[in-house]
Formats: structure tokens, C-alpha cells, sequence
């Protein structure tokens, strides 16, 4: 009867141990698929600016509650959120840090597209 026992529990570790392994083989093809898409939603500088702060364009404007890449509404944001997460009032150090990552990232989008517009007018002049 022990025999039995220890095969019914062996067989039961196998199959809890394939489908653990299916849902994360899953769950990876689903991460890099995300990834694939938002990396060609981007223009190559902005998505290699993701990468490099570690936050898309989305989420720092979500952190930040702005929809367009207004200089003044991001300052006026940031300055308050970053006030808020102050550890002295009783804020968080890691939501203070977030609300830096997303400035840096919304600074860096600007910059690029400040940039680009740069290049369009040169190229308007020829």
C-alpha cells in the first residue's frame, strides 16, 4: 500500500510540476510579446530611452497624471508629488523615487522630441 501511495504522490508531483512549468512558459511568451509590442510602438530614441531610465513613456506619464508632454503641467506635477512622498511628512522614499524616474523619463522624451524638431527644421531650410 505504500508503493501505491508513493506513486499516486509522484505522479501528482509530476503533473502539478508540468503545468507550474506550461504556465510559465506561458507567462514569458506573453512578457517578451509585451515587450516586442511596446518596444515598436516607440521611435527607436524613445524606446531606447525606456530602456535605459527603466520606465516607458506611459508609465511616466501615468506616475506624473499628465496626458501630453507639457513642460509646465510635468514641473507643476512633479513638484507636488514630490513634496507629498517627502519622508519627513510621512511619504515614501521608493514613491519619491518613482516620481523622479518618471520626470527623468518625461525630461528625456522632451529633449528628444525637442531634437527632432530641431532636425525637421534643417531640413526644411534646404
Amino acid at each position: 500500500q505504500a508503493k501505491y501511495l508513493a506513486q499516486i504522490i509522484l505522479v501528482g508531483a509530476q503533473v502539478v510540476g508540468r503545468a507550474f512549468m506550461r504556465a510559465l512558459r506561458q507567462e514569458f511568451a506573453a512578457s517578451r510579446a509585451a515587450a516586442d509590442a511596446r518596444g515598436r510602438s516607440e521611435r527607436p530614441q524613445s524606446a531606447a530611452a525606456s530602456r535605459i531610465i527603466g520606465i516607458s513613456l506611459q508609465e511616466a506619464q501615468q506616475i506624473l497624471n499628465v496626458s501630453n508632454l507639457n513642460p509646465e503641467e510635468i514641473q507643476k506635477n512633479y513638484d507636488h508629488l514630490f513634496k507629498v512622498n517627502d519622508k519627513s511628512v510621512g511619504g515614501s522614499f521608493y514613491l519619491q523615487s518613482k516620481v523622479v524616474r518618471a520626470k527623468e523619463r518625461l525630461d528625456e522624451e522632451l529633449r528628444i522630441q525637442a531634437k527632432g524638431d530641431k532636425e525637421k527644421g534643417r531640413k526644411a531650410e534646404t
